[in-house]
């Protein structure tokens, strides 16, 4: 009885820690979590990354039996911190009450935005890149641009969704029932359902989510901590979750975070993208690769005459991210995606009377740019201090979700693929870019007056229609009904580039035919995961 009760104390002055950081505020208004289908079969769902549903039984032991002592003595607990709520305790079971893969993913897309500020030069004008070995030093690590942003969106939701499935098999394995089911005393503060508490969701989601945030963004350690004990406190001060519930979930959820985070072995330590800025020898024969792949395909062009990218920032940037396009994808291999891009061709060539015509359209609607052109441009630009272009479909997808009613793990299920697909977008897409190398149109025609942030790579294709066009693709699928809204939106992302003076005609077209492609393969996978 003593080593139980060591054990309740130590738990709860766990869950019971806040650090002292700053709040992060919330800017969305979300209704309470009430899913009208908890998704009882969840547990045997397509597993995408992990090996097993139970691959980390051992972390989720029997639980005590609910007439037991130790039983007993928590939902005593759970009774006495009922007692003593607070008004700023209730605010955070209020908060949390909403739902924790949607709260994640708004405190997720702050992060990112916090970060999307490319590093300053130095004052010999060269720059030096944030470095996850040194997080804290000048500059801060990491600049979160569009890929390292929708490669963090997809690790964190996909982590997310794959602790989840395993959590809902380990609830209805056990089924033990919320506390204030046990026990009619216990208030219920948040709706009820008749979903098991053990292992508490709340507490694998605080686990899962802190880990990997912490590795994505490692001077925000504190913030992450404090959010993730959060969560775990409002489970338990709710009657929704007893300190054991709370103990095994933290425990799997880590466990998971581990498996995809470990050093040497982990998914996000060997997808590839420490090698993706690359290194000046490597960025100095970049226009020469693509004359090679210019003669590959027998494309007819004079490359002698050829205009290829360069950064037009001043002082001149070495280029964002140029080998992204060999970053592991989720959905597909580096074959799909070298047909993928093959598929789209190559840009037109700067001398040829396509571009020529392209060149003037992006002059003529640059100087007769209207008001109602000008608000697309801005709220799509998502550029430096912002959640990027992938967040600002996380954000979209977030009023969906939450209106759907989804349970947690399909709440979970729907920001993984829209996130994964996403991520390939950006693989793809950057492979295209560093492939071709094709000049912005301010390059050929410097006359041409810009309305948005000029971004530090090439032209073909435009990122905002790739990724538009594969979040709209996954998001149509998810919400069939929806389907025209979501055209709409990719249409004004993609035009928005367009009307900034950033891209032509031919970067938007054919980056909606290679997100669409992207968002394709996701949606097949969805389409036999067990969860329609």
């Amino acid at each position: 009885m003593k080593t139980n009760k060591i054990f309740l104390l130590s738990a709860l002055m766990l869950m019971l820690w806040i650090s002292g950081c700053e709040e992060i505020n919330p800017n969305e208004n979300l209704k309470q979590l009430n899913p009208a289908n908890v998704d009882a079969n969840a547990g045997n769902w397509s597993m995408l990354l992990l090996t097993s549903n139970n691959q980390f039984a051992a972390s989720v032991p029997t639980p005590a039996a609910v007439n037991s002592i130790a039983y007993q003595t928590e939902l005593a607990t759970i009774k006495d911190v009922q007692g003593k709520l607070t008004s700023s305790q209730k605010e955070i079971i209020k908060y949390w009450s909403a739902g924790g893969v949607l709260r994640w993913n708004e405190i997720m897309r702050q992060l990112v935005a916090e970060f999307s500020l490319a590093p300053a030069p130095r004052d010999d004008g060269s720059y030096i890149f944030p470095d996850a070995e040194n997080p804290f030093s000048d500059p801060v690590f990491p600049f979160a641009s569009p890929p390292y942003a929708a490669r963090a969106y997809s690790y964190v939701s996909m982590a997310q969704y794959e602790a989840l499935k395993s959590t809902w098999y380990f609830k209805y394995l056990h089924n033990r029932p919320a506390p204030y089911t046990n026990d009619v005393s216990i208030r219920a503060l948040v709706p009820t359902s008749s979903l098991p508490a053990y292992p508490s969701e709340d507490a694998v989601l605080s686990g899962v989510t802190a880990e990997l945030l912490k590795v994505l963004f490692p001077t925000a350690v504190e913030l992450i901590t404090k959010k993730a004990a959060e969560q775990r406190n409002a489970a338990l001060w709710s009657g929704k979750a007893s300190i054991s519930d709370i103990a095994i979930g933290l425990n799997l959820g880590k466990a998971v975070a581990g498996f995809i985070t470990a050093p040497g072995t982990g998914r996000l330590r060997t997808d590839g993208v420490g090698n993706a800025i690359g290194t000046k020898a490597q960025w100095d024969v970049l226009i020469d690769s693509a004359k090679l792949h210019y003669a590959k395909i027998g494309d007819p062009r004079d490359l002698s005459k050829e205009v290829f990218w360069k950064s037009l920032d001043s002082p001149s940037r070495p280029p964002m991210l140029p080998f992204f396009g060999n970053v592991k994808g989720w959905f597909l291999t580096p074959v799909e995606i070298a047909f993928e891009r093959n598929k789209i061709g190559p840009p037109p060539s700067t001398s040829s009377d396509q571009m020529k015509t392209e060149l003037t359209e992006v002059k003529s609607v640059a100087d007769k740019i209207d008001r109602d052109k000008i608000k697309i441009v801005h709220y799509w630009a998502d550029g430096g201090g912002t959640y990027t272009p992938p967040g600002h479909w996380n954000d979209i997808a977030a009023e969906y979700v939450s209106n759907a009613n989804f349970s947690e793990v399909r709440a979970a299920r729907a920001f993984a693929y829209l996130n994964a697909a996403m991520h390939d977008a950006a693989v793809a897409c950057w492979n295209t870019k560093y492939y071709w190398f094709n000049p912005r149109p301010t390059q050929l025609d410097a006359s041409i007056k810009t309305f948005t942030g000029m971004p530090n790579f090439p032209s073909f294709l435009s990122g905002h229609s790739t990724f538009s066009a594969a979040a709209a693709d996954v998001l149509s699928y998810l919400f069939p009904s929806d389907v025209s809204t979501f055209n709409e939106y990719k249409e004004a992302a993609s035009l928005s580039r367009l009307y900034g003076g950033i891209h032509y005609r031919t970067d938007i077209e054919k980056g909606k035919d290679l997100g669409t492609a992207i968002g394709g393969y996701a949606v097949a996978v969805a389409e036999v995961d067990g969860a329609n």
